[in-house]
């Protein structure tokens, strides 16, 4: 009795070596009530590898600005822990992030969840034996660990969470082109390894109240290579109509009013820009899905509906993603052949509308005396069926012709470019020698616009004008960018300059549309009548440009620069897009 005793209490003061790895969340514990802090996150990662080495690799993607370890974890049972035997065994590749705003923290505690459960085989049976799951928890973790109650007071639990943006406040889901943040940088660097057929972005929206707990929108659907939808047509409907078996009623599209807190102004369907999840993978040929569960609700009713949304792509992609590779494979090949072809940089939806029955409450809109304006206020209550008009028929705007060969950027750019190009896995190529007469065409801009605002820390820039014949010297260093590329799509989105996410938007161009040179006005008025003293026609045009515009006339520094850019010291690069086209390989 007394060995027997001793022996008990060795063992009860020496943790068991091989015991199973705890995988239950704090939210979990809560009952969904709470999330855990980051380290949480960490010794999941660990613990999930610990207890399933054969089925699960934790691993560190990247480094946050504030020195975090950004973790992901690789779960499969094919064996394929890397990106290179995942294309070795042709396996379709999903990737699920959580947090990207991190304040909307439903997919770490679901995906979490999800993959405990799939580990246990109590769901999706099967579904790991024919794909790669790359799961990201906490996409901005540095935002994540900004942690407090209220960070989204429109938001229902839980009790704290983190911030929307990152620690040097940058909205990741405005990033996805221009790619500033280092987080955003690594995402990229983890999506070119994996090149994952579907990725998915977990999300909880604002706005207002109404019974509809979830939106599942994806592309491509309405963009990107048009023959391509018809799988992100078929990944939206089928998950749609695996989480309605689940008892939820979602939408397919973003269910934000068509004017603030109006709800009789109805919605409408869109196409995001590429600095979005959902505007940027259809330009890779690839699927992106964003979940959107309504912040009205509870958290464990949306950590639950994030787990179903998670559990049905990872069944669809089992059932399909043989399939949509293969639908995939054919767009890179199809966009390899879209040199001269027109192609959509925009989207718009049309005012056709069609009458919807939507499940929302009961509400009033009176005058507020805090705001001065209408101030809706909803009953609860009360549910109510909304006959609203939807807005869902999207077509092309913008389309541009594609290049017969491709972009040339200048050397003076060139490192620059070729640093964004490579972020996005974009082939390119730098000319060896200078060529004194390059067969190119160029952008002129006749209207440059600055934005009076900064917008993600840049000045944006919008421009008007056209691509015209214009040979021009290349200095050896510049770069060749093909349009001949599984990634073509993606290559006019970044260098057409009125694309809505092109280099030139953002303002990384913005030196070439600022006037740097001047002439003093006591020396243009001398120049001006030398120049009508030796061209007679010229002083007749000034003189009815004179007569017949009137803002001309009065706008003495315009009536100066008429002749200035006549004259020889007038900067012949000014408004010139430092990026060219060409029909002909270089």
């Amino acid at each position: 009795m007394i060995r027997s005793a001793l022996l008990l209490a060795m063992l009860a003061a020496v943790p068991f070596a091989h015991a199973a790895p705890d995988l239950v969340t704090v939210s979990e514990r809560s009952g969904f009530t709470a999330t855990g802090r980051y380290d949480e996150v960490i010794k999941l990662c660990s613990a999930f590898q610990q207890a399933y080495p054969k089925q699960v690799k934790c691993f560190q993607f990247g480094t946050t600005p504030e020195g975090r370890p950004m973790m992901a974890l690789a779960v499969t049972r094919t064996g394929a822990f890397t990106a290179e035997a995942a294309r070795k065994k042709n396996l379709p590749v999903t990737l699920i992030q959580g947090g990207i705003h991190a304040g909307e923290i439903d997919g770490k505690d679901a995906g979490f969840l999800a993959l405990r459960e799939m580990l246990e085989n109590r769901i999706a049976q099967g579904a790991l034996d024919k794909q790669v799951l790359i799961f990201v928890p906490v996409f901005n973790v540095d935002g994540h660990e900004r942690f407090a109650k209220w960070n989204r007071p429109n938001q229902r639990g839980p009790v704290e969470m983190g911030w929307r943006t990152t620690a040097q406040n940058f909205n990741l889901n405005r990033d996805y082109v221009k790619a500033d943040a280092p987080e955003m940088q690594a995402m990229l660097n983890l999506v070119n390894a994996w090149d994952p057929l579907t990725y998915v972005d977990l999300h909880v929206t604002d706005g207002a109240m109404f019974q509809h707990d979830v939106s599942i929108q994806v592309e491509p659907v309405y963009s990107g290579d048009p023959e391509f939808r018809k799988a992100g047509l078929a990944l939206r409907s089928n998950v749609i109509q695996d989480i309605t078996k689940e008892g939820s009623s979602p939408q397919s599209y973003y269910m934000s009013f068509k004017e603030t807190d109006d709800p009789q102004s109805g919605f409408v369907d869109s196409v995001s820009d590429p600095r979005f999840s959902t505007g940027y993978f259809q330009l890779r040929n690839r699927m992106a899905m964003l979940v959107e569960t309504h912040s009205w609700k509870d958290y464990p009713t949306r950590v639950r509906i994030t787990h179903n949304s998670i559990v049905s792509v990872l069944n669809q992609v089992a059932a399909h993603g043989k399939e949509w590779q293969q639908a995939a494979a054919a767009a890179d090949a199809r966009a390899l052949r879209l040199a001269g072809q027109p192609v959509a940089l925009t989207y718009k939806t049309t005012d056709k509308t069609t009458m919807v029955d939507f499940n929302g409450y009961a509400y009033t809109r009176t005058m507020s005396d805090v705001s001065g304006m209408l101030m809706t206020h909803y009953d609860e209550s009360k549910p109510q069926v909304w006959h609203v008009p939807l807005r869902d028929e999207v077509v092309e705007d913008l389309r541009v012709k594609a290049p017969g060969a491709g972009y040339v950027v200048p050397a003076a750019f060139a490192q620059m470019v070729a640093a964004k190009l490579t972020q996005h896995g974009i082939g390119f190529r730098k000319l060896d020698k200078a060529v004194a007469n390059a067969p190119v065409e160029t952008f002129r801009a006749d209207k440059a616009t600055f934005s009076s605002n900064s917008f993600e820390s840049h000045q944006r820039l919008t421009v008007q004008g056209t691509w015209k014949q214009e040979p021009r010297a290349l200095a050896k260093g510049a770069l060749f960018v093909p349009i001949a590329q599984p990634k073509a799509r993606l290559v006019m989105a970044m260098l057409e300059p009125q694309a809505p996410d092109s280099l030139l938007a953002w303002g990384a161009f913005n030196n070439a549309f600022e006037r740097k040179e001047y002439m003093e006005e006591y020396v243009a008025e001398d120049v001006a009548r030398e120049q009508m003293a030796k061209d007679p026609a010229l002083a007749a045009e000034f003189r009815r440009k004179v007569e017949t515009d009137a803002a001309f006339a009065k706008n003495p520094h315009a009536r100066l620069e008429f002749f200035a850019r006549r004259h020889a010291s007038w900067d012949e690069r000014l408004n010139l897009y430092p990026v060219m086209r060409t029909d002909s390989a270089l």
